[in-house]
């Protein structure tokens, strides 16, 4: 018996989830194509010929069914056969999705086993998501006016929404404004009625009662006031010692820090590809130094609202939104790449807030 599987973490309820594992058209989209058995309800053909680690179509059939939480199926692929158990977990976020496929007869060999759950991998944590945020996005309006949308989105059975009040829209559009007009009108109010500046305390003439202490600004002092303007001859006199090398420690070359030494290994930050509601973010680990560096950190913030789905190419552990990667050593040359999925809560997926190697910032970010 073999058994391959994966686990994500999904911010969407439940029910939406059950319904892309569940409706033929959204299986096609993020798993593969399926066509309906005629007669046969509860049967289907998965055309997955082609698939990384899979050589045949595949016939289901589903032997049991609680919605929204298990769907378990009976797969036949070519005379090889599997058990498919889809777990629905509700959690805080959304919902967990665990898949799981054991062999009841037959097996596959090592080289379709890797593929096989990688395509699993593959498309519960990128395709899957991205199914399930146009679903999301579906209750969202988009018409503005008499504009039309603002996208072109590929909405999956919606039914049109005829005859919007245009009554309504303008009710709103003056809460709207209403709400942004007393909001500046409280900013106004909450101004200090003086704004302007307080002018600054006039220098006094005292200057000249310590003279060693302020020789290198006795010009500056001299201004302050007409009548204590000196000569220029007294000007000169008190400003030459300020030209003494004894006057001017600070600029000499030991007063300065000493560069900060460069970081052993280097690190670059690209998003690999994004979606709705987040993105799939790289990072390449790169070691141009002659010797092997095993002792390497790249911490990663998120920004507000995002989490992770899926990491992979590294060891990682998280603390609210900073994530720490570390690894095997990178050899002399060599590199190591970091590939981690991201959730957001926000339609425009947004890019992290920084990323460092040893202190140093990642470049491309």
């Amino acid at each position: 018996m073999i058994e391959i599987g994966a686990q994500v973490e999904l911010s969407h309820p439940a029910e939406r989830v059950w319904r892309a594992l569940t409706d033929r058209e959204l299986l096609g989209r993020w798993f593969a194509e399926a066509e309906m058995v005629e007669g046969v309800p509860d049967r289907m053909l998965l055309r997955t010929a082609g698939l990384p680690g899979f050589q045949a179509d595949v016939e289901v059939e589903v032997t049991e069914r609680q919605e929204p939480d298990l769907f378990v199926l009976a797969c036949d692929e070519a005379g090889r056969l599997s058990e498919v158990t889809c777990d629905v977990t509700t959690t805080t976020q959304g919902c967990r999705l665990e898949v799981r496929e054991v062999t009841t007869h037959g097996g596959w060999s090592v080289e379709q086993q890797k593929p096989r759950e990688q395509q699993l991998r593959q498309a519960l944590t990128v395709r899957l998501p991205a199914i399930l945020d146009w679903l999301a996005f579906q209750q969202v309006d988009l018409r503005r006016a008499d504009g039309g949308m603002t996208a072109e989105l590929p909405l999956i059975g919606v039914r049109g929404r005829a005859g919007r009040n245009p009554r309504r829209r303008r009710t709103l559009v003056a809460v709207v404004a209403g709400a942004v007009l007393l909001a500046g009108t409280a900013a106004w109010v909450t101004l200090p009625r003086d704004s302007k500046p307080v002018a600054a305390p006039a220098p006094t003439a005292t200057a000249s009662a310590s003279p060693t202490a302020t020789a290198g600004r006795a010009t500056v002092a001299s201004t302050a006031t007409p009548s204590a303007r000196p000569s220029r001859a007294t000007a000169s006199a008190t400003t030459r010692p300020s030209r003494t090398p004894s006057a001017k420690p600070s600029l000499t070359p030991t007063s300065a820090a000493p560069p900060p030494p460069p970081a052993p290994v280097t690190a670059r930050y690209e998003t690999e590809s994004d979606r709705l509601f987040g993105y799939t973010g790289e990072i390449v680990v790169g070691n141009p130094g002659g010797a092997p560096v095993a002792d390497w950190a790249v911490v990663v913030t998120l920004a507000e609202g995002t989490t992770v789905d899926d990491v992979d190419g590294a060891n990682w552990r998280q603390d609210r939104r900073v994530l720490t990667f570390t690894g095997a050593a990178v050899a002399a040359g060599g590199s190591q790449t970091i590939s981690f999925d991201v959730r957001d809560s926000r339609p425009n997926a947004r890019e992290p807030e920084s990323c460092t190697i040893g202190g140093q910032p990642c470049a491309g970010l």
